[in-house]
């Protein structure tokens, strides 16, 4: 065999040695998630649990006539903040509670979501759906029930951070600013949220803090 045909030979059995190395190298990087497409990247989850960057866990409740009458909402031009005035109780806690009405019919009320503790939030309501949560306005807003750890109704950092993230992709999906964010108390007098009722200034500053968050998704 010519010194020509040797080096044609040798490149061939490289070719088929190397190949499905390579491929199988390219494979395992996919798998792993190591190569330079997917860095710095998060797994994403499922775009029903998500909105934006707002990670929402959906656990409708079942429809009825006291915490779910399935009226269609036809419209939101506000987004409602309450508080659970439940020192301590947990959103599914609280989810529960709403879905108990169905049995024990002790009053309406329900909220489309709901703030937890470790800054969780629980989707009771579809979002074409009106909730039983504030009053004249449950025709044109979404409502918000939050969870806080002592009676004072003060929300912790994960909670505030949550709500704030929530509130402004709502604002976000709905075309609405800080201005469309309102306080149960507003609606009806109600001394709901608490904390915000009894503190002007943070109420404001949660505004702006969604006001904020807002703008910088939209960037």
């Amino acid at each position: 065999m010519s010194s020509k045909k040797r080096k044609k030979h040798v490149y061939q059995l490289d070719i088929k040695l190397v190949v499905p190395g390579c491929l199988l190298t390219v494979l395992a990087f996919l798998i792993l998630g190591q190569t330079p497409l997917f860095q710095g990247r998060k797994v994403r989850i499922r775009t029903d649990e998500v909105m934006g960057k707002a990670e929402i866990k959906e656990e409708y409740l079942t429809p009825n006539s006291y915490s779910r009458p399935g009226i269609e909402l036809k419209q939101v031009n506000g987004i409602v903040i309450h508080y659970v005035g439940n020192a301590g109780s947990s959103a599914e806690e609280n989810r529960d509670y709403f879905e108990s009405l169905k049995e024990n019919h002790e009053r309406k009320a329900s909220s489309h979501f709901i703030v937890g503790l470790e800054g969780e939030i629980i989707q009771c309501i579809p979002l074409d759906e009106i909730a039983y949560a504030s009053n004249q306005r449950n025709k044109d807003t979404i409502s918000i029930e939050t969870c806080h750890p002592k009676k004072d109704g003060k929300f912790n950092k994960k909670t505030y951070e949550s709500l704030v993230q929530l509130t402004g992709e709502l604002c976000l999906r709905y075309n609405l600013n800080y201005k469309d964010v309102i306080r149960h108390y507003d609606v009806t007098g109600k001394q709901c949220p608490l904390y915000f009722v009894e503190n002007e200034a943070a109420w404001e500053q949660f505004r702006m803090d969604v006001e904020e968050y807002r703008k910088g998704r939209e960037e």
